[in-house]
C-alpha cells in the first residue's frame, strides 16, 4: 500500500468543507477523561531504511524453524512446500477470488473448491466434504454443535487426548449454545473410560492423539451408534491419512481436520485450514458451504455453490455456522499441494514421517533416564524424563535444538504432566538433526 501524506493545506481544505477550524474540533464529543494528555508513548517517526533496520534486529531475535534442528508438533507442523504452491495462488485469478459469498462467483474459484472437497471425501474416507472451515479448531466445535443438531441431545463427551486448544474452542462455544460438555482426563498412553447415555451426542476423539498415540476408533464407533450417538474423529496432522486407516473406515460420523501440513507452511501460527467431511445423510446439517458440479442449458460443465447457508445470507441465526471465511487460499494450497504429491507421493510422504520419526525415538530412548510413552505412533510421540520437561526444551534451545513442545505449557495445572515431552519429526527432520537431538538431549540430562 502505498503512503499519500497530506499536506498542511490540504488538512485545512478538509476541515473547511466540514465546517470545523482544526483537527481538535473532531474530537469534541469525546470526554476530556477519555483523551491523552501527552504523545503516545511511541519512537519518534523514522525513514523507511531505519524501520528496516529496527525490524531486522528485532527478527533476529528469534530463531526461524529452518535454521536449527527442528522436532516441534503439538497440531501444528513443519512440512516441506513445493514453491509451485506459492507461485500459483499468487495468481490474479485466485488471489482476487477469495471467498465465495455471491451466486456469481467464478467458475475457476468454485472448481478449486470442488477438486478440495473430493481430496478432503477421499483423505478422510467420508461420504462428503464442505469448501473447508477457517481452522482445525474451530471445525471442531462446529462437529460438536452439528451432532447437537443430529441427535437433538445436549452432551458432547471429549477424550482426555484431544488437543487442548481444541477443548477451549468447544468449551467456549458450549458456553452460548447451551451444551454440555464434559472434557476427560488426560491419560497419556491409556484408553479413555468412556461411558454413554441417553443425553450423549457425540464422542470427539483425536486420531492421531494429542500424545501421538494411534487407537483403532472402530470398537468405539459401534458403541456410540449402539447409543445412539456420533463419533467425531478430529485429525491434526492429515499427512498421517497417508498411511494410516481413514476415521471413515472405522465408523466415524463426523471428521474436522486442521489442513496445515498440506500446502500451508508454519506462518507463525496462522492463517490455518480447516477440513470437514460427514456421512451422506447428515449432509443438510454440515456447516459450511458445498461446491457442486452441474451442467448449463447448453449442456457444459459447470460448478455451483450446492449447500450454502451461512449468516451473509437469509438463515442468520438458525445457519449451520457463523464463521465467516472458508480459508479460500490455504485451501487452495491444500489443493495443489496435494494434486502435486498425488496418491502414491502422499503415501511416500507418510512412510518417511513414519520412518523419521521411529528412528527419532529409538534414538531418544536409549539416552539414560527417557522413556517413551507411546505403543503406537505417526510422526509424534510422548516422552518421559528425568527432569521437568520445560527445562529441558529450554536447555536444548540454548544449545541450538527445538527439542518438543512441553506438556505442562498446555496442562500448567498438572504436576504429574510436567516430565512429559512431545516430539515430532517429519519429512524436513534429517540424520544429522536426530544425531544433534541426541547428543544435546544426553548432555542436558546428564
Amino acid at each position: 500500500m502505498r503512503y499519500l501524506p497530506l499536506t498542511p493545506g490540504d488538512r485545512q481544505d478538509m476541515l473547511a468543507v466540514i465546517g470545523a477550524a482544526s483537527i481538535d474540533d473532531l474530537f469534541a464529543d469525546v470526554p476530556p477523561a477519555a483523551r491523552l494528555s501527552s504523545v503516545v508513548d511511541l519512537p519518534p517517526a523514522q525513514g523507511e531504511l531505519e524501520v528496516e533496520r529496527a525490524i531486522s534486529r528485532m527478527a533476529a531475535k528469534n530463531t526461524p524453524a529452518g535454521s536449527v534442528p527442528f522436532f516441534i508438533g503439538g497440531g501444528v507442523y513443519r512440512h516441506h512446500v513445493p514453491a509451485a504452491v506459492d507461485h500459483l495462488i499468487q495468481r490474479g485469478e485466485f488471489l482476487t477470488s477469495y471467498t465465495p459469498y455471491q451466486p456469481e462467483i467464478s467458475q475457476g474459484t468454485l472448481q478449486a473448491l470442488f477438486e478440495f472437497q473430493t481430496q478432503v471425501a477421499l483423505l478422510t474416507g467420508m461420504d462428503v466434504a464442505n469448501a473447508s472451515m477457517y481452522d482445525g479448531a474451530t471445525a471442531c466445535a462446529e462437529a460438536v454443535a452439528m451432532a447437537h443438531r443430529v441427535t437433538r441431545r445436549n452432551k458432547a463427551i471429549l477424550s482426555g487426548a484431544l488437543h487442548p486448544h481444541y477443548r477451549a474452542v468447544c468449551e467456549t462455544y458450549a458456553q452460548f449454545s447451551g451444551l454440555n460438555v464434559q472434557a476427560l482426563r488426560p491419560t497419556p498412553g491409556e484408553a479413555d473410560p468412556i461411558d454413554l447415555d441417553d443425553e450423549t451426542a457425540c464422542v470427539v476423539v483425536q486420531y492421531p492423539d494429542f500424545f501421538g498415540e494411534l487407537r483403532d476408533c472402530s470398537a468405539l464407533a459401534m458403541r456410540c451408534h449402539q447409543a445412539g450417538a456420533l463419533l467425531v474423529v478430529i485429525v491434526t496432522e492429515i499427512v498421517a491419512l497417508g498411511a494410516v486407516a481413514p476415521p471413515g473406515a472405522m465408523g466415524a460420523d463426523i471428521v474436522a481436520a486442521e489442513g496445515q501440513s498440506i500446502g500451508n507452511a508454519l506462518n507463525f501460527g496462522g492463517p490455518h485450514v480447516g477440513l470437514f467431511a460427514c456421512r451422506e445423510q447428515h449432509v443438510r446439517q454440515m456447516p459450511g458451504r458445498l461446491a457442486g458440479q452441474t451442467t448449463d442449458a447448453d449442456g457444459r460443465r459447470g460448478w455451483v455453490l450446492t449447500l450454502s447457508t451461512r449468516e451473509q445470507h437469509i438463515r442468520r441465526e438458525k445457519a449451520t455456522s457463523n464463521i465467516c471465511t472458508n480459508a479460500g487460499l490455504c485451501a487452495l494450497a491444500f489443493t495443489i499441494h496435494l494434486s502435486l504429491l498425488g496418491e502414491a507421493g502422499l503415501m511416500r510422504l507418510a512412510r518417511l514421517n513414519h520412518a523419521t520419526a521411529s528412528n527419532l525415538a529409538d534414538r531418544l530412548a536409549q539416552v539414560p533416564g527417557v522413556r517413551l510413552v507411546n505403543g503406537s505412533f505417526f510422526n509424534e510421540f510422548a516422552l518421559r524424563l528425568p527432569m521437568p520437561a520445560a527445562r529441558a526444551v529450554e536447555a536444548l534451545a540454548a544449545k541450538g535444538v527445538l527439542g518438543g513442545a512441553a506438556a505442562s505449557r498446555f496442562y500448567p495445572e498438572r504436576a504429574d504432566l510436567a516430565d512429559l515431552l512431545l516430539v515430532a519429526a517429519t519429512e524436513t527432520t534429517t540424520a544429522e538433526d536426530i544425531d544433534r537431538y541426541a547428543a544435546a538431549l544426553a548432555e542436558v540430562l546428564r
